[in-house]
């Protein structure tokens, strides 16, 4: 979902490019103002309005999970428990049954019932609607009836595999056994959607998605325009059933700089950081108690665009770049350590990850201009990034690594935020490398997998490199089919292994959570999804 982060190189020169880079400021941007009582809390531009089914980036998803009320959640051993839902059950893998809990409505007082649901995946599910998280609507039945490819229309416009049984009974049929489909259920796309959503057409206007109507915690007090507005401000919803947040007002900040945001914070204009930007980590122990450093199941890569230029099309090309990136260095001195070094697609955090996996993350400046001279590889690069969120530091230590070690030119393409690099390579226009990040949806090693690199997350999916291989999405659909989860577990490292042949992307580092939050609040806890649990945190002021 989310998305993130000649010769042999001389150790001091490196080390004083990284330095000075680490050390860069901030924007002119100065932040957005404050506003009143409210718990403050930074995030970076969304980049789309507010529709379940197409935020699949991390902004986005911040403000939606404030908003929305998911089916599960996950406790701190990465175990599904249910939230909305008050059972999900099935007996064979394939056929499902949720039941919802009574007393969710939603914030314009309707009863919350299973249409809801139905209402939102029907649309999601549907290739006319072009929705981000289209493909994650692929394993139930009926699929291909709403996707039958591009200048072709659907032939229904209902999943065939989706039923309503009554208000409070959805029953899901899959094409084939998902063990996992449970797991599916905590994503953003998988929310529901109010009959308010949408208009006379069918189709959701874009007023609900400046301002959804939802059934979680808050409800938003007005409209957003995206591009103008610098904050977007909520209040907390009284009718919402079980525990609430302790505090009445939510307002996320946009910033431009991780920089600009963490100077706020430390100014009390700001209460909740969730990734400081590298200058400040070697500090930022000096909060005490209000700095968080906990392990993250995010993955920090580079990547390439096979689908839109033909010169990284030889995987001993994209090999040799990876050979030529110095992870430790980069970890120890931009992140302060704070970051490891990936040798895997897979996050240690999940099982199904092999330490080592990655035989061309092992940096070997020499062999890397070897390969990559005798691959023919282009003489100029170019490596694009937001600089929104403290990423400008390392991917500069990227380019020096591979100016140095490929005697080649690197150019950093700045641009402003994540959303628009996505858009670029969503609407397959950007033909040079990239920077990505990947938070993961739910806690499994399928979902560093399928979403960003099956064939089907192409056009409807976070598979923004166009990757493509039979044989990876073939072991994928034995892996989602397995008897158990230790067989299925195993056809998804076999895919892994693939990736780690073809290198589509490049694992570059793990991440840590590196958060911190002002004086004025306490209790702030950040899941494994890297969404703040809103009923932990409380106002100083009020203790």
């Amino acid at each position: 979902m989310r998305v993130t982060k000649g010769a042999k190189i001389v150790a001091a020169t490196v080390l004083l490019a990284m330095g000075l880079a680490a050390c860069g400021g901030g924007t002119s941007d100065g932040g957005p103002a404050a506003t009143g009582d409210a718990v403050r809390v930074k995030i970076g531009e969304p980049q789309k309005l507010f529709y379940p089914g197409d935020t699949t980036e991390v902004e986005g998803a911040e403000v939606m999970a404030a908003i929305f009320a998911p089916l599960v959640k996950f406790n701190e051993e990465k175990q599904v428990v249910d939230f909305v839902a008050d059972s999900i059950t099935s007996t064979d893998n394939k056929v499902w049954t949720i039941k919802i809990k009574s007393g969710f409505t939603w914030h314009n007082g309707e009863p919350l019932v299973a249409q809801n649901y139905a209402d939102a995946w029907n649309y999601a599910a549907n290739q006319e609607n072009a929705q981000g998280g289209n493909h994650f609507f692929s394993r139930i039945a009926g699929y291909e009836d709403l996707n039958p490819g591009e200048g072709k229309t659907p032939t229904a416009t209902e999943l065939k595999g989706l039923k309503v049984v009554n208000k409070t009974t959805l029953r899901i049929t899959l094409k084939q056994p998902f063990s996992q489909f449970k797991n599916l259920l905590g994503y953003t796309t998988f929310y529901p959607l109010p009959e308010a959503a949408f208009g006379p057409d069918g189709k959701i206007t874009e007023e609900y998605g400046k301002k959804p109507i939802g059934q979680g915690y808050f409800k938003i007090d007005e409209p957003f325009d995206k591009g103008t507005d610098q904050t977007i401000d909520l209040t907390r919803y009284e009718d919402f059933p079980g525990e609430k947040p302790k505090f009445e007002k939510l307002q996320f900040r946009i910033y431009s700089s991780a920089e600009t945001a963490w100077n706020d914070l430390q100014a009390g204009s700001l209460d909740i950081l969730e990734q400081l930007p590298p200058s400040a980590i070697s500090t930022a122990e000096e909060l005490g108690e209000r700095y968080i450093d906990q392990a993250d199941a995010s993955v920090g890569y580079i990547g390439f665009p096979l689908i839109a230029n033909k010169a990284y099309e030889n995987p001993q090309i994209r090999r040799a770049i990876s050979m030529a990136i110095d992870r430790k260095t980069i970890t120890q001195t931009v992140f302060s350590g704070t970051r490891a070094p990936a040798d895997d697609f897979i996050n240690p955090l999940l099982e199904g990850y092999r330490a080592g996996a990655c035989t061309a993350c092992v940096y070997d400046p020499a062999q890397a201009k070897k390969i990559y001279d005798e691959a023919n590889g282009p003489k100029r690069l170019e490596i694009a990034s937001n600089m929104d969120n403290g990423h400008k530091e390392w991917i500069e230590a990227v380019a020096n690594n591979l100016r140095s070690n490929l005697g080649i030119e690197v150019e950093v393409r700045p641009f402003e935020s994540l959303g628009l690099i996505l858009d670029e390579l969503q609407a397959k226009k950007y033909t040079g490398m990239f920077r990505m990040g990947w938070s993961i949806d739910y806690p499994s090693a399928e979902n560093y997998l399928t979403p960003m690199f099956s064939t089907g997350a192409i056009k409807t999916g976070s598979n923004f490199a166009g990757y493509s291989n039979p044989e990876f999405d073939t072991l994928l659909a034995k892996g989602d089919s397995a008897a158990t989860p230790e067989e299925g577990l195993r056809y998804y490292q076999q895919a892994d292994d693939l990736l780690l042949r073809d290198l589509p992307l490049i694992p570059v580092f793990f991440y840590r959570m590196n958060a911190a939050f002002s004086e004025h609040v306490r209790g702030v806890k950040i899941n494994l999804l890297n969404l703040i649990e809103w009923t932990s945190v409380e106002k100083a002021s009020a203790l």
